[in-house]
C-alpha cells in the first residue's frame, strides 16, 4: 500500500460536525499511548518495555480555537500535547516497513485528562480522559507522504509560555511499531486517530489558562519541506454542573494523582502553597534579609547560598527551585556523562515556568556551568532565574539575556575543565546550603535564601509585618528619637506602634 493510496482513502473537511472539522471525518476509534517518550518516561520514573494503550470517544473531540470544561469540584485537569496520526487505508496485521503508508495526515492533538477521576477508572482512563472537548485536533492536517516520521516535533505552550518540547527521536517506540502493534490487535480503519502520547512538561491547568499545541518538522527543509500544523488553541472554562453521587463514583483528588498531574511531588506541593499568586506577590515584596531573620528565629542559619553575586542586583527572583548537580571532573565520566543530550541539557530544556534553576558546582569557579545559550533556553522556557556556585561563561552575553542569574563570578573555561553533568531533580548543595526541588527560591541584591515549602506563608507574613515595623522605626529615628528605647521597641513604643497601626 502506498502513501499516495493512503492520503486518497479519505478526505479531510468531509464531516458536518463542527467538532470534527479538522478531520476527514468522525473518527470511528480514537487510540491514545500511554509512556512513550523518554522524556515523560524519566520523569515518571518508569519505563515500559513495550506500548500500551487505551481508548477514547470520538464525542471527546473538539475542534482547534474551542474551549474545554473543567467540571465542577474537580481540581486536576491536565493537558498533553501530542502528534496525531489519521489512518487513511485500513491497517491489519502490517509490517514496520509499510506502517508508515496506512498513515495519511498528521496533526496536533491535546489528550486532556481529569486525574481526580482517574483512580476510579483503574486504568482504563474512559471517564478521566473522555469527557466533551478533552480530545482537541488540529488546527491543520499535513500530508504523512510528505514527512519524517522520525523528525516530527511537538510543542506546547501555557499562557503564551513554554511547557513541552520533544521530537519523534525521543521516541521510546517509532511511530511505525506503534502503528504495527495495534494492526496486530484490530483493523485500523480509514478515519482512526491513534494518539502518540507526550512529552515531559504535562502539568496542571485551571479555569483561564489558554493551552497552545503545535506539530512540525524543524529539520525537514534539506530534504523535504518544513511544514506546520499550526497552533491549536484551547481556554480552559469553570464548570457549574457537579457529578452526581448516587449515579457513579464522584471526583477524588489524594497525593497521589495530583503528583501524576502536577508531573512530580514537589510541583504537586509548590501548587498549593508557591504556586499562589497571593503568596507569590507576597515574596516579591518581602526583602531577603528579612526572610532570613524569620527563618533565624525559627531556628534555621544555613539557609542562605553564600558566595554567589547576581548579574542583576535590581532584579527580585521568586521561584520554586529546579536543581543541577555536577560532580569533579574525570576525564572517563566525561566522555560517558558529558557530551550528547546530558544531564544539563536535558534540565535546561525541562526547566518550567516559575521555577529557579539551581546548579551543585561545589564552589568551583575555574569554569563556566551556563552560558548564554542556556541563559536563552531558561529564559524562553519562563524560569524565573539561575543561582550557580559555579562560574558563568559568556558573562556579559549571559546578564544581557534578562534572567536573574546568581553566580560566583564569570570565566571562561569550558564546563569540562572541572565538572561532569551528572543529574538533575535531586537534592543539591549549593552555596553551603541544602536545596531539594520544590523548595522556594528567593533572590535580591543581598543574595539568594531558600525557604521550606512548609514554612513559605508563616515567614513571609512576618516577614512583612517586620518591614512594617521597621519602616515606623526608622521615621522615628529619622524624627531625632533615640535608638536605645525604639530598636527593638520597648513596652512604651510597642504600645504606640501599635495604635499607629489599628489607625491605618
Amino acid at each position: 500500500m502506498s502513501k499516495q493510496s493512503a492520503a486518497a482513502g479519505v478526505q479531510p473537511g468531509e464531516g458536518a460536525d463542527p467538532r470534527f472539522s479538522a478531520l476527514p471525518s468522525r473518527p470511528g476509534k480514537i487510540i491514545g499511548v500511554h509512556l512513550s517518550y523518554l522524556s515523560r518516561a524519566e520523569q515518571r520514573g518508569r519505563r515500559p518495555g513495550r506500548p500500551s494503550y487505551f481508548l477514547k470517544p470520538s464525542s471527546s473531540v473538539a475542534a482547534g480555537d474551542g474551549r474545554v470544561e473543567r467540571p465542577a469540584g474537580t481540581e486536576l485537569l491536565a493537558f498533553e500535547g501530542e502528534i496525531a496520526l489519521v489512518v487513511g487505508t485500513p491497517a491489519r496485521r502490517v509490517g514496520l516497513d509499510t506502517a508508515w503508508d496506512h498513515i495519511a495526515w498528521v496533526t496536533a492533538a491535546n489528550d486532556f485528562g481529569l486525574y481526580d477521576l482517574r483512580a476510579n477508572d483503574n486504568g482504563s482512563n474512559l471517564r478521566s480522559k473522555g469527557g466533551d472537548g478533552f480530545t482537541p485536533i488540529g488546527p491543520k492536517l499535513l500530508d504523512a507522504r510528505t514527512l519524517d516520521p522520525a523528525a516530527l516535533r511537538v510543542r506546547t505552550w501555557v499562557n503564551g509560555r513554554p511547557a513541552q518540547e520533544d521530537t519523534t527521536a525521543g521516541l521510546l517506540f517509532p511511530l511505525a511499531q506503534i502503528v504495527a502493534d495495534l494492526s496486530q490487535h484490530f483493523t485500523l480503519e480509514a478515519g482512526d486517530v491513534v494518539l502518540t502520547g507526550t512529552p515531559a512538561g504535562s502539568s496542571v491547568v485551571v479555569p483561564g489558562d489558554t493551552v497552545e499545541v503545535e506539530v512540525d518538522s524543524p529539520g525537514a527543509g534539506r530534504s523535504l519541506p518544513a511544514v506546520t500544523t499550526g497552533r491549536l488553541t484551547t481556554t480552559v472554562t469553570a464548570g457549574d454542573v457537579a457529578f452526581d453521587g448516587a449515579l457513579g463514583s464522584l471526583p477524588a483528588a489524594d497525593d497521589t494523582q495530583r503528583t501524576e498531574a502536577w508531573g512530580s511531588p514537589e510541583m504537586a506541593r509548590a501548587s498549593t502553597t508557591a504556586g499562589s499568586k497571593e503568596l507569590h506577590e507576597k515574596l516579591l515584596s518581602a526583602p531577603v534579609a528579612g526572610l532570613s531573620a524569620q527563618l533565624r528565629k525559627r531556628g534555621l542559619n544555613n539557609v542562605t547560598i553564600d558566595g554567589v553575586r547576581p548579574l542583576h542586583p535590581e532584579a527580585k527572583m521568586v521561584g520554586t527551585a529546579r536543581t543541577l548537580r555536577f560532580v569533579p571532573n574525570r576525564e572517563d565520566l566525561f566522555a560517558a556523562h558529558g557530551g550528547g543530550y546530558n544531564a544539563q541539557k536535558r534540565v535546561f530544556d525541562a526547566v518550567g515556568a516559575g521555577e529557579v534553576l539551581v546548579i551543585e558546582a561545589r564552589g568551583e569557579a575555574g569554569s563556566g556551568t551556563l552560558g548564554d545559550i542556556l541563559a536563552l533556553r531558561a529564559h524562553a522556557r519562563g524560569a524565573a532565574g539561575i543561582v550557580t556556585d559555579g562560574g558563568v561563561r559568556d558573562a556579559d552575553a549571559v546578564a544581557a539575556v534578562g534572567i536573574p542569574v546568581y553566580t560566583v563570578g564569570p570565566h571562561p573555561a569550558v564546563l569540562g575543565r572541572k565538572h561532569v553533568p551528572w543529574e538533575a531533580d535531586v537534592t543539591v548543595g549549593c552555596g553551603g546550603t541544602t536545596v531539594q526541588p520544590g523548595d522556594i527560591v528567593v533572590g535580591d541584591a543581598d543574595g539568594v535564601i531558600v525557604l521550606p515549602l512548609a514554612l513559605a506563608e508563616e515567614v513571609v507574613d512576618a516577614a512583612l509585618a517586620q518591614e512594617d515595623e521597621d519602616a515606623w522605626i526608622a521615621e522615628q529615628v529619622a524624627a531625632g528619637h533615640p535608638v536605645r528605647e525604639l530598636f527593638p521597641l520597648n513596652d512604651e513604643w510597642r504600645a504606640r506602634y501599635q495604635a499607629w497601626r489599628a489607625a491605618q
